[in-house]
This record gives C-alpha cells, structure tokens and sequence, in this order.
C-alpha cells in the first residue's frame, strides 16, 4: 500500500472519529495519600542531608528526619480514620489507584510504628565497643569498601558511618505503604518494586560478617527478581484476561457483571486459562513476600545474614505489607474465583505451617531459628486469609499488628547478646543467659512464650482469632493441622528458654551490652504491646474488625 494511500486512511478515519477532547488533568487527593507522600517526601530529604549536611552532623539530622516523618505520617493515618476515611468514607483515589479503607490505613498504622521502632533500633550506637574514638553502629564503615580491604579500615579509622540507611528505610516504608493500599495491578508492581530494592541495599550493609552479609543481600536480589518477574508476567495475563489493570474491571470479568465490553478484547476476554495461570503468577510473587513454603528458602539465610535490625525491620514489616495485598487480591478482585484458589492456599498454609515448624526444631542459630518460627507465622496467618470472610480479614489484621512488635523486640534482644566477635547468635552461647541477666533473658522469654502462643501474650490472642475465624470458614481441618504445628513449634521456643534459664552459663560466655534509650524503647514498646493485646485484647479486635472492610 503507498504512503498516499496510508495517509488518506488516516485523514478518513480521524474525520469519522468523534472530535478529540481535551485531555483532563488527574485529580489527584493529596490529603487521603498524606501517609506515603509525608514518607517519600521525608526519603527525599534524608538523600538531600547526604549530599549537602557535613558527615559529623549526619546520623542526627537522618534519624530526626526519619522519626518526625514517621510520627507525622502516622498521625495522618490517624486522622484519616478519624474523620471516617476507614468506615463510611472510604474510596477508591488517585483516579482508581489508591484504596483509601479500613484495612488500608490499619496495615500503613501498623507498618509506620514498625518502621520507628526499626529506626530506633537502627540509629543504636552502644552495643560495638568504639572503634578509634568513635560510637559505630550496626552498618558498615564505607558499604563500597571491599571487605578487609585497606580502604575498610581507613574508613573505620576516620570514623564514617554509613548514614544512608535511613532514607533507605524511608523508601522501603513508603513502598510498603502503597503496596497493601495499591487498587490496580501497575500500583501493585511499582510498590512492591520501591520496597524490595531499598531492602536488598540494607540487607548487604553489615558491620561484622560483611561477607555473609552481602550474600544474604545477593540471595536477597536474585530470588526476589525471580519473583517480581513471575508477578509482572502475571499481571500480563491477567490484563490480557480483562483488558484492564483495575481491580473493579477484573473483579467484573471474573464475576460475568462486565458491562461496557470494547468489541476489539471481547474477543480475547474472558479466557480463563489467562485468568488462572496470571492469578497462580501475582499470588506467587506475594507468596514469596510473605515467606511461605514453598517460596520460603531465601529467608532462613538472609535473616541470618542481614544486619540484626533490618532483619527485625524486614521480618515485621514486609509481612504486614505482604498480607495487606494478598488479602486485596483475594477478597477484591477474585472472590469470584474462590473455588479455584482456595484448595491451592490449604495446600500451601499445611505446608507452610509443618514446614517453618518441623525445619526449626533443628536449628542452632538463633537468627535462623526465628527465620523458621517466621515461615509457621506466615502458615497461620494464611489460614485467617483462607476463611473468606469479614472476620477473617479483621483476625488477619489482628495477627499482623501483634506480630509485628513481637518480631521487631525479639530481633532487638538479639542484638544485645554479644561477644567479641559481635551478636552471639550461636544458641550454645546463650546457655545460662537467664543467670547472667536475669532481665533481658526474662523480656527474650516473654517474646518466644507470645511466638509460641502461650495465654495471656498478644500471640495467643492473635491465633485464637485467626483459628476461630478459619474454622468458621469451613476450614477444621486445617485448624488442627495450626494447632498441631503450634504444639511443635512451641517445643523449641520452650527449648531456649530452658537453655537461658536452667543451664549453667560458661565461664567465656557472650555478655549482654546496655543499649541507648533507643533499642530500649523499641524493646519496652514489643513487651508492652505483646502483654496488653495479650491480657485485653478485645479492643483492637474491634478496631481490627472495624477496619476489615475493603471498598469495592
């Protein structure tokens, strides 16, 4: 055909058309998305104090910015559910990519108090001996610097700090709390893509173990690339399936309710082969966010390998933010699909629940150990996502607020048993740590009775409600499989306790630093909310099942 012709084709076919209108700006409500952008704006200064404050004054600007950001962010969440934002107003904004509810701002509640519990933990400067006159932390000299390199020890000497850490914590907050809110599958990806980069930088920035460290951080990279890959091919078929990003468009398809088809995908829509394989790939890509088997083998060896405080970070806050959009993608866009997803996620949860629970009896490293403990968490936590009902969603919640200060104080004790080779995580070494002090063996006992479920801690409560739910749900069954693997994993947090409380300590046992106020708060905050959700939990159950309905 000549370009003549082509041309002429053109011109007939833009005549025929309507006449172009002008193209609407996005009405965007800054007001309801305060919450993230308070966080990126507060990620963008930190990157700003790099470039221009003097590196003397840098950890104390980095860690003011993060902190304020924090509250401040955290303060609008509250807000917002004040002025009903998680009830009676919630709405779909931003133009259709932002879910303003009542799950939403719960779980960005619960990841911004996690978050400064992690800044807390991450600014403390009293656990290392000092290094030529000056206070370190948790994170490497100079992160460029080879591993024992002269230019390490150059940088030790000078007394740098990689200060970087904190806007990289901000950026990974911000991610995480667009990520559970996201209404749309382009939301989803970039989410879960500005979460997960900052994390893998965080995970390779250890001060001791440098090498282990940035292993944990390249196993990290690799795994979790796969990952994305299978999300965003997933999201490839599932738009090819309805033509559309949106949650709504493809809850509709699924359901049949579609009514404005275009003529040129009804062809292609609908098909459901697309429909299962990209439901299989997106649910994939957050299975191995939240760790569950058999998605699970990156996180026993970058927990072990990362530095402590972001492994305590990573463990609380990626689950939150993991589970939030699970739950969207399952209760929102595919309730219309249960019949299909439902028998793979039993599947998943058994596995997921004897996996973390059985591997963990023979663990020797305590880091590990709580790895393991983590992946039978996120078994537990999927049988509240398999009821399918409100109150699963609300005990879901629930589990994820408590569990994460449980998670965030346990880690923060770990950073306190040390030797002269830094954290102490060998379990042989905290024999007779219960003899040696009394206090921080007693807090450490409290957070495993509460990972274990004992009455009265916070753990308890959190899975009496997640097993009433899923028993109400239909799913017995998979209750007893919660309770059996529950009696299992109790035998090793029982073993530690027995190990810290009745062993005789060795005479060349780790001692115990005396942290800064700081991993001290963050500590107090794991105990007190472990106990008061544990002795009266009813509450935030409330708030939890206020908060766990999603706009449609």
């Amino acid at each position: 055909m000549s370009a003549s012709a082509v041309h002429s084709l053109w011109t007939t076919a833009a005549t025929a058309a309507e006449p172009i209108s002008k193209i609407d700006a996005p009405k965007i409500e800054y007001g309801q998305l305060s919450p993230a952008l308070i966080v990126i704006g507060a990620a963008v200064i930190g990157v700003l104090v790099e470039a221009f404050v003097p590196r003397k004054s840098r950890y104390y600007a980095q860690v003011f910015v993060a902190v304020v950001a924090l509250a401040a962010a955290f303060a609008a969440v509250v807000a917002l559910a004040a002025g009903g934002y998680g009830t009676t107003k919630a709405h779909i904004a931003a133009m259709g990519a932002i879910a303003v509810d009542g799950p939403a701002l719960f779980l960005q509640g619960t990841i911004l108090l996690a978050g400064l519990l992690g800044v807390f933990t991450f600014a403390e400067r009293r656990l290392d001996p000092e290094a030529h006159g000056n206070r370190v932390d948790a994170f490497a000299a100079q992160a460029s610097a080879v591993p024992g390199s002269d230019s390490e020890k150059a940088a030790v000497k000078a007394g740098f700090t990689t200060t970087e850490v904190f806007p990289l914590l901000l950026f990974a907050i911000s991610g995480m709390l667009v990520f559970p809110a996201a209404n749309d599958l382009l939301t989803l990806f970039v989410a879960l893509e500005v979460f997960s980069l900052p994390l893998y930088l965080l995970c390779a920035v250890a001060r001791r173990k440098r090498l282990m460290s940035q292993e944990a951080a390249v196993k990290y990279f690799l795994l979790g690339a796969f990952a994305s890959a299978f999300t965003l091919f997933g999201i490839a078929l599932l738009y090819g399936y309805a033509g559309s990003m949106s949650y709504a468009t493809i809850a509709h398809v699924v359901d049949g309710t579609v009514t404005d088809l275009d003529p040129a995908l009804a062809g292609t829509m609908g098909n459901d082969v697309l429909l299962l394989i990209g439901t299989a790939l997106v649910v994939m890509g957050l299975l191995f966010k939240v760790g569950a088997v058999p998605f699970h083998m990156w996180t026993p060896d970058v927990y072990q390998g990362a530095p402590t405080p972001v492994t305590g970070f990573m463990a609380a806050a990626t689950k939150v933010a993991a589970f939030g959009a699970l739950l969207r993608l399952l209760y929102v866009v595919l309730p219309g699909l249960r019949w299909d997803w439902r028998p793979v996620m039993w599947a998943v949860a058994i596995v997921t629940m004897l996996g973390g629970a059985i591997v963990a009896i023979t663990q020797t490293d305590i880091k590990r150990l709580l790895a393991y403990s983590s992946i039978a968490h996120a078994g537990f936590i999927l049988a509240g996502v398999i009821a399918t009902s409100p109150d699963g969603v609300s005990s879901v919640l629930f589990y994820l607020g408590a569990y994460s200060f449980v998670t965030i104080g346990a880690f923060a004790v770990v950073t306190l048993v040390r030797d002269a080779g830094g954290e102490a995580t060998h379990l042989s070494k905290w024999a007779g740590l219960g003899r040696r002090s009394p206090l921080v063996a007693a807090v450490f006992a409290v957070f495993l009775l509460a990972f274990a479920g004992i009455p009265l801690t916070s753990g308890f409560a959190g899975k009496f409600a997640v097993f009433k739910a899923a028993a109400e749900g239909g799913a017995g069954a998979l209750v007893v499989v919660g309770v059996i693997s529950s009696a299992i994993a109790a035998f090793f947090y029982i073993r530690v306790i027995v190990l810290m409380f009745f062993s005789e300590p060795k005479p060349e046992g780790p001692t115990v630093a005396v942290p800064s106020p700081l991993t001290m708060t963050a500590i107090a905050a794991g105990v007190a909310v472990t106990l008061v959700l544990g002795v009266a939990p009813q509450y935030f159950l409330n708030l939890a099942s206020q908060a766990g309905v999603f706009v449609r």
